[in-house]
């Protein structure tokens, strides 16, 4: 088989093994959250970076979620990276922001975050603040989960069928997954407009 049809060939492997139990949970905490007036923030380094701004649409767009990235603007994230670290600049701008006990923190990485092997520790940081105040904490990642997958209320980890396509698959289903969760029957309030269309 050429790449393109193996690629596919996995993609439909992955589809066949996701926990579909972990995605109606995630569903039933954002039901939660948008209930008591909670905010959803999304972080995310690289693909999970673009995510994170596109998913920030979605969720207040589609499923009538406060939500935000610190991600949309570049002016306060390059000025913290600059003055608070890499490690620090997610984790200040979420103090800021007031994360509290009725918001939640959303996640998108291939890893997970590994503070042990230096990767990710700004989503590492993030994370422990949010245990601390309390925020729920969802994910959307790859590999064995890293750290998210172990604090997370919820977290989705796309399958590896193929270490070499790690990556690829886990950017392309956090998509997938929160598209999802989105349209979701429970958590969509606004139609979409092609689907409106008559």
């Amino acid at each position: 088989m050429n790449y393109i049809n193996v690629y596919l060939k996995e993609a439909t492997e992955i589809i066949k093994l996701l926990d579909c139990n972990s995605i109606e949970k995630m569903v039933d905490i954002l039901c939660g959250i948008r209930q008591k007036g909670g905010r959803l923030f999304f972080l995310g380094v690289g693909g999970g970076a673009g995510n994170a701004t596109h998913a920030v649409n979605d969720f207040r767009k589609i499923a009538g979620i406060e939500s935000y990235s610190p991600l949309d603007n570049v002016s306060e994230l390059t000025a913290r990276i600059n003055d608070d670290g890499w490690e620090g600049a997610f984790v200040e701008w979420l103090k800021i922001s007031r994360l509290n006990s009725n918001d939640g923190v959303f996640i998108f990485s291939v890893g997970g975050g590994n503070e042990k092997k230096g990767i990710s520790v700004n989503l590492v940081r993030a994370l422990q603040y949010a245990s601390e105040t309390g925020a729920k904490i969802l994910g959307v990642v790859g590999r064995d989960g890293g750290y998210t997958a172990g604090v997370a209320d919820s977290c989705v980890v796309i399958p590896t069928v193929n270490p070499a396509s790690v990556t690829p698959h886990t950017e392309a289903f956090q998509a997938v997954i929160w598209h999802l969760i989105v349209s979701h029957p429970n958590l969509r309030m606004s139609e979409m407009k092609w689907e409106s269309v008559k």
